[in-house]
């Protein structure tokens, strides 16, 4: 993808080169929350390489590549090793009578604990980095809900269990090549815990437009 030919239409796979750009700008500090939110969502709507080459020419280029939006070739792993490694910012979500959330650019720990008791949690792992490959969320719901979010192309593991509740194992399956391994365990009494695959809101824009345009 180059300036010379602005109008040529981009591909999927250069939208999430430009996506995987912007997340680690905003990962290094070079973009806060909302520019990169904003930049995001814009990438993932952009018809064209005009539209893409902006949301990232003031950001470094990739190493080994040429400036631009464009040069380098998808990663091998579909971009998941840049966001595992980093060091954890929340090991533990904890709710009584009220919620607690984990969703955006944040870092799960190897190893999670979420405690709800007549409350509900949220653990949205779809923009979030990871501080191992192999990752273990623990959690148990008394009278209450947790849900995690995980993109459909991450492994994940179910292995908990439900007495008068449920846990839900239909989000278990495999991930692509070089994908962190998650593993969903756990307690659910009188409550819910549950894993759903959901596409990244960008990408789901993106689907959403292409099916209109259909």
């Amino acid at each position: 993808m180059t300036d010379e030919l602005p109008e040529m239409r981009a591909s999927d796979a250069e939208r999430e080169r430009i996506a995987e750009r912007l997340r680690d700008a905003v990962a290094e500090g070079r973009l806060d929350m909302t520019e990169f939110e904003e930049r995001l969502d814009a990438a993932y709507r952009a018809r064209t390489h005009g539209e893409l080459e902006p949301l990232v020419r003031d950001l470094p280029a990739p190493s080994g590549t040429a400036a631009g939006t464009g040069a380098a070739p998808a990663l091998a792993d579909g971009g998941w090793a840049s966001r595992i490694g980093q060091p954890a910012t929340s090991r533990v979500g904890f709710a009584w009578w009220s919620a607690f959330s984990r969703r955006g650019r944040w870092t799960i720990g190897r190893a999670f604990t979420a405690v709800v008791i007549q409350a509900g949690g949220q653990i949205d792992l779809r923009e979030a980095n990871f501080e191992d490959r192999d990752i273990v969320i623990r959690c148990f719901a008394l009278m209450g809900g947790v849900e995690v979010v995980v993109p459909p192309d991450m492994h994940v593991e179910v292995k908990g269990f439900g007495f008068m509740g449920g846990f839900d194992d239909s989000g278990d399956g495999e991930g692509t090549p070089g994908s962190p391994r998650v593993t969903v365990t756990g307690f659910a009494l009188m409550g819910g815990i549950g894993v759903v695959r959901k596409r990244r809101k960008g990408l789901k824009a993106e689907k959403d437009r292409k099916e209109l345009d259909g």
